[in-house]
């Protein structure tokens, strides 16, 4: 059995997670991996300030403002208030996440952006750090959350929500690797962010603000658990595989291999997918192949009596709780609203999804979709989102149609221009003006010397 560099201790597979995450160096990682996590960075950081007029992202906001001190090192993108990198990692990760536009890697089912860009540029302006020492401690979270989801497997997304419970994890290590922690330390910190990690499903069926909830303490809890172990403060050593760990309690297919599988080979950060609909991402194959199917045999949403959407358990375990949305953000979660918006326009973008409770023609196509169990597309998950779909006409025709690799997975990924222009919009949606501006200074993040205020 391999032993750490004390020589005393077995390397475990928590352990080896935490050493990874402890001593990766800007130098380890593969040059087109830190360009695609500044690509991840500039996603991120349009879709926190697009959160900005999202109540329950305010009132997150003020709670931070009441809590934490009226000045500080830190910043909050969406309106440029200065706080303690705890409050800033917690009001960031609630904004970036709301208009469901942030990134997500699809095997682990993890929004990673959310919970690793939040407390990393937080703590980051807080020491100084530089641009290169913000990427290599985004990688380090990118690739320890990833893996902590793919650990914990498809049972625990069933009732947890994943980016909850391993991002807080991803957000330990990102957070540790800019206090520079010890192997030995990274494993105190793993052990108390697990220990804190939370986030359940019941919330969708009550339209309830949880979700915002879930990645604003995951990116605290992860921050606190650096700076705890950075002072000695000590957590579980086998948080993840232990006999009363993580999986213990919140999975029953978890697999082990998974935690430590191509550590320093396979760059699971580059692997993630940019989201292009404005919506759970468990819509967006059906969305694609509905939207090829319309452009394939030019149909028009009135010619349209029936869409089945073939799914993944995954996606029926998700947006299943939805039926009738009450707010823009459960018709997010609604399989028939978005479909809706693509049958009626083409796109399901920030625009469309404000007017969207209003509107009687997506409210009955809505009521023509149903998601049904596809054998095929159930095996590929969740390596792979295929997008299948059954459409009959109002003419009696059966049309069927599929997308592989649905817009924004690394196979079809999103141009630097395509992201560019995402981010503009998404600064707009947020009601600032200079966008191009600021996106161009995102885009420079990686080059600078010390990491400052962004949107000054």
């Amino acid at each position: 059995m391999a032993h750490d560099d004390g020589g005393s201790k077995i390397l475990t597979p928590t352990r080896a997670l935490a050493a990874f995450a402890a001593q990766l160096t800007p130098e380890q990682i593969p040059a087109s991996v830190m360009d695609r996590t500044l690509d991840l960075f500039v996603d991120w950081a349009g879709s926190a300030i697009a959160g900005s007029p999202s109540r329950a992202v305010r009132t997150i906001a003020d709670f931070a403002k009441l809590m934490g001190p009226a000045d500080g090192p830190s910043e909050v993108l969406i309106n440029g208030a200065r706080t303690s990198p705890y409050f800033a990692a917690m009001v960031n990760a609630a904004a970036s996440h709301v208009v469901e536009q942030d990134d997500l890697h699809n095997s682990s089912v993890l929004h990673p952006a959310t919970v690793v860009f939040s407390p990393a540029l937080a703590v980051a302006q807080a020491l100084g750090a530089s641009g290169r020492e913000l990427l290599t401690a985004a990688v380090a979270g990118y690739e320890v959350g990833i893996r902590v989801g793919e650990f914990l497997g498809r049972s625990h997304y069933k009732v947890f929500h994943t980016t909850g419970t391993a991002g807080t994890l991803g957000a330990a290590a990102a957070v540790g690797r800019l206090l520079k922690l010890t192997p030995e330390q990274m494993l105190q910190a793993f052990g108390s962010a697990g220990t804190q990690a939370a986030g359940l499903w019941e919330f969708l069926r009550d339209a309830a603000d949880s979700k915002q909830l879930h990645t604003a303490h995951a990116a605290s809890a992860g921050l606190a658990s650096a700076y705890l172990a950075r002072d000695g403060f000590t957590g579980a050593q086998a948080i993840l595989e232990g006999a009363q760990g993580m999986a213990a309690g919140m999975s029953t297919d978890a697999d082990v291999a998974r935690l430590t599988a191509g550590l320093g080979t396979r760059w699971a950060t580059a692997e993630t997918s940019f989201k292009f609909h404005a919506s759970c991402r468990h819509t967006h194959p059906a969305a694609d192949a509905l939207l090829k199917a319309m452009q394939d045999h030019h149909l028009a949403a009135s010619d349209i009596a029936h869409v089945t959407t073939l799914v993944h358990q995954g996606a029926i375990d998700v947006l299943g709780a939805v039926t009738i949305p009450e707010t823009i953000h459960q018709a997010k979660f609604s399989m028939g609203s978005v479909l809706g918006l693509i049958a009626n326009g083409g796109v399901a973008d920030l625009a469309q999804f404000e007017g969207v409770l209003a509107r009687d023609d997506v409210a009955s196509f809505r009521d023509r979709v149903t998601m049904a169990l596809d054998p095929e597309v159930d095996a590929a998950y969740p390596a792979r989102w295929i997008g299948k779909v059954m459409v009959e006409t109002t003419d009696g025709r059966r049309i069927e149609a599929r997308v592989d690799d649905p817009k924004g997975d690394p196979t079809n990924t999103l141009s630097r221009e395509e992201l560019t222009a995402k981010a503009r919009s998404l600064i707009r949606f947020g009601g600032r003006a200079d966008d191009a501006v600021l996106v161009e200074r995102l885009w420079h993040v990686g080059a600078l010397n010390a990491i400052g205020a962004l949107t000054a």
